[in-house]
């Protein structure tokens, strides 16, 4: 009995020091991350508008609140006086602690990067070639960066466990049979996967991208490690498999510009006068705010039987651009033929004999 009245004030020594090592640690990680950040905020509201501290301030204060804690945790551990078995268990704590911390930090990092990218170079900018092309690689880079973090994190904290190594290295000697079954099982997967490598440096497509797929028009919203979704105009969204565009034809508006070429079709009379058409033509691009001023020009294209086919051909920008004007184009150019040439608008003709034809015909 006396034994564990002595023992007794020993062990709540030992619990009190031990916590006051373990709340210290992380204080003192608190307080340094806070130092940390609020020398950060100041010198980002300076008016140089530093953005790569601003984006570290965004994009980092919170993992750090947990990684520097951890981190000098670990480094005033030793000082708890803790049995080696509660020590170790506590070790095992911190370290996992460490490991998943940091892994964050990194992961945000890595978005920190795109930022700075992302200030340099502008996606909405007209003629965006090079920068989808290097948005494109940034988005499926950042995603297999990311990817490949998360994954040794999870590897390096199952690793610290005695029991998980023996069950790796027995895997390891069954590999060859694992990796032929998971090959058959994953075969669409890493299919997909081998597709985005490809897409991502030969770029078939690009983020931004117009493309016309499955008889649907829409720009390029995001690339995954296995699908592209597509932003249809009416605001739907078409997920493809990224192996769909390794395998299959489809349209790309902005393959190696945005600026495109759109065409208006009318239907006239014979007797439209062309020349009055092309002129009023001409005047109706000149005032639009969408034409580019590269091609303006009208040409018959067909004749049939009833009508003349008209085909104007007209340029812009870019393809939202393009869509704007030839529907302009259309619009005014059926206003012109209605105001000045309504009798040239499409009809039909009909030949009825005359009288006296019709009474020979009828005596005969």
């Amino acid at each position: 009995m006396s034994d564990l009245g002595l023992d007794l004030p020993y062990q709540l020594d030992i619990a009190l020091r031990t916590a006051a090592v373990i709340l210290g640690g992380l204080a003192a990680g608190l307080l340094l991350k806070l130092a940390i950040f609020a020398v950060l905020r100041t010198y980002s509201h300076r008016p140089n508008d530093p953005v790569l501290l601003q984006s570290v301030v965004r994009r980092l204060k919170r993992p750090s609140g947990y990684f520097l804690p951890v981190l000098v945790l670990s480094f005033v551990l030793p000082l708890a006086p803790l049995a080696p078995k509660p020590f170790e268990v506590m070790r095992r704590i911190v370290e996992t602690g460490l490991i998943t911390s940091f892994a964050w930090c990194l992961v945000r990092l890595v978005r920190v990067v795109q930022d700075m990218v992302q200030h340099h170079y502008r996606l909405d900018e007209g003629d965006n070639l090079r920068v989808r092309k290097l948005f494109t690689q940034l988005q499926f880079v950042r995603k297999f960066v990311v990817s490949l973090i998360v994954f040794l994190a999870v590897a390096l904290v199952l690793m610290s466990f005695a029991t998980v190594r023996k069950i790796g290295t027995g895997l390891v000697t069954s590999a060859g049979i694992a990796s032929v079954i998971v090959g058959f099982a994953a075969q669409r997967s890493i299919s997909n996967l081998l597709a985005g490598f490809q897409i991502a440096f030969t770029q078939p497509i690009r983020l931004d991208d117009v493309l016309v797929v499955e008889g649907e028009w829409g720009r390029v919203e995001e690339i995954t490690f296995t699908y592209v979704v597509l932003r249809i105009w009416d605001e739907r969204r078409l997920v493809l498999p990224l192996n769909y565009f390794i395998e299959k034809p489809f349209q790309n508006w902005t393959r190696t510009t945005s600026q495109l070429l759109g065409t208006v079709h009318l239907q006239t009379d014979y007797t439209i006068p062309v020349d009055e058409v092309r002129t009023a033509l001409q005047r109706i691009v000149e005032q639009s705010q969408y034409w580019d001023k590269r091609l303006c020009v009208l040409h018959v294209t067909d004749s049939k039987d009833r009508t003349l086919e008209l085909r104007a051909l007209v340029s812009a920008a870019s393809s939202g651009d393009i869509w704007e004007l030839r529907c302009e184009v259309r619009e005014k150019l059926l206003g012109f033929v209605q105001q000045h040439y309504p009798q040239c608008l499409p009809r039909i003709r009909t030949s009825t004999p005359e009288p006296n034809a019709l009474g020979a015909a009828a005596e005969a």
